[in-house]
């Protein structure tokens, strides 16, 4: 494929989903381009990301680098310790349809982000199974549909979650950060990676400096995007640089317009590792 960009949107949060979700659809519409909005349907429990602070300086780093109170807000860092969780896309019914009114695709992202994404390792191959049920239940009640992809949490995956998703009959992935497509082994399903860098990784203007240089060759690539950010105080950059992305004739597509074009017989067999990529404060599948 020549010159395809694929959006992929994850909303993380609360707060991402009330004022960056809409937002978003506002700066794409002006824009006339299409994405992929990965939802996280539960509780945001933000507000456990406080033990991360205490346990890995990494994390520390990132939340200064990319200014997070201002990307995602004082009541944020308080939701499941001091405040309670409240639910993501399942407290906004009318904002999930009007992303299917407006021509975006919506695939399952998270039940519990937060729990999934600071503490996968230690969970049961049952919680896992748990947190799947609760979660696409959400989603079909929210869309009236099943979702046909999954898009996990910080790209943090493991065998067990490969092994309980098969289950589900997703027809592709978007579980990882890699540079072209291939196929899950021992699942055969297509993983469609993001094979460019966020915004909060390397800072708005390192991040488009790079990801315009990579688009340059042309080819497919997947672009991560952040509800809290580019729907939030980094709106302006992100309208920015879909406007050069526009300019450089690429056409932005649904994931699901990307797989169907994918030639899946000749996709290469691959199995995920894991990789501390620059501006991340954990490793993901790569």
């Amino acid at each position: 494929m020549k010159r395809t960009l694929g959006l992929k949107i994850d909303v993380d949060t609360y707060e991402g989903m009330k004022k960056g979700v809409p937002r978003l659809l506002d700066s794409l519409s002006e824009l006339a381009i299409k994405g992929t909005f990965y939802l996280s349907m539960g509780p945001d429990a933000s507000g456990l990301a406080v033990l991360q602070l205490l346990k890995n300086p990494r994390f520390l780093s990132k939340m200064l680098r990319s200014n997070a109170p201002g990307l995602y807000g004082f009541k944020t860092a308080l939701y499941g310790t001091l405040l309670p969780s409240p639910l993501i896309a399942l407290s906004f019914p009318k904002l999930v349809r009007r992303i299917i009114a407006e021509g975006h695709e919506v695939q399952f992202h998270a039940w519990d982000h937060r729990r999934w994404q600071d503490g996968l390792p230690r969970r049961s191959e049952q919680w896992i199974r748990g947190w799947f049920d609760k979660g696409m239940t959400a989603f079909r009640g929210s869309t009236g549909k099943d979702a046909s992809s999954f898009g996990a949490p910080a790209w943090l995956i493991d065998d067990r979650v490969l092994k309980v998703a098969g289950d589900y009959g997703f027809e592709y992935l978007s579980c990882t950060r890699a540079g072209r497509p291939f196929l899950h082994e021992g699942l055969l399903i297509p993983e469609i990676p993001s094979d460019l860098p966020c915004f909060e990784e390397l800072g708005v203007k390192a991040a488009g400096e790079k990801i315009l240089s990579i688009l340059g060759d042309g080819g497919l690539h997947v672009l991560p995007v952040h509800a809290e950010v580019e729907g939030g105080i980094w709106n302006a950059h992100f309208m920015q640089l879909m406007a050069e992305i526009k300019k450089a004739s690429y056409k932005c597509s649904h994931l699901h317009e990307i797989n169907d074009a994918l030639p899946g017989g000749q996709l290469e067999i691959r199995k995920y590792g894991m990789a501390l990529l620059p501006g991340r404060s954990v490793p993901c599948a790569v």
